[in-house]
């Protein structure tokens, strides 16, 4: 089981240069682990992606019923306030926007804070980084 940020799901419905290498990544081990607000996330790129031209309406559609079924599968961590504390110190310790420190902190969370334990599938190199920097294997 992997700890996958939405940077890394998003090109598992969306055709991009990463799209190979995650559904690869995906088919090695199915087992998703990720954070209760990937979902809006998930929603958020699609809408932006929609916005720029990048994607239809169709496409959108599809991506969004495709990730619903995908979503039904993963393990989901719910718990804020313990990744709020952790998203706290992240934010003082390495140069991440808040969604990404939410994100790496759910992972912490995720591995009872020994990253070492658990790989992380990022596709944001700054959030890689910090993933690296906090002690988890990043799988990019």
């Amino acid at each position: 089981m992997r700890f996958w940020d939405s940077s890394a799901i998003v090109p598992l419905f969306i055709e991009q240069a990463a799209t190979e290498r995650m559904r690869s990544q995906f088919a090695e081990d199915p087992q998703v682990l990720a954070w209760t607000m990937s979902d809006v996330e998930f929603r958020s790129a699609i809408c932006r992606l929609l916005r720029e031209g990048a994607i239809e309406g169709t496409g959108a559609d599809t991506a969004m019923g495709e990730f619903r079924r995908f979503w039904s599968g993963v393990r989901v961590l719910s718990a804020v306030e313990p990744v709020k504390e952790r998203a706290m110190r992240l934010l003082g310790v390495h140069a991440l926007r808040a969604a990404d420190s939410l994100q790496l902190a759910a992972a912490l969370v995720a591995a009872y804070d020994r990253p070492s334990n658990l790989e992380f599938v990022a596709l944001d190199l700054r959030l890689v980084e910090a993933a690296r920097r906090e002690g988890f294997v990043t799988v990019v």
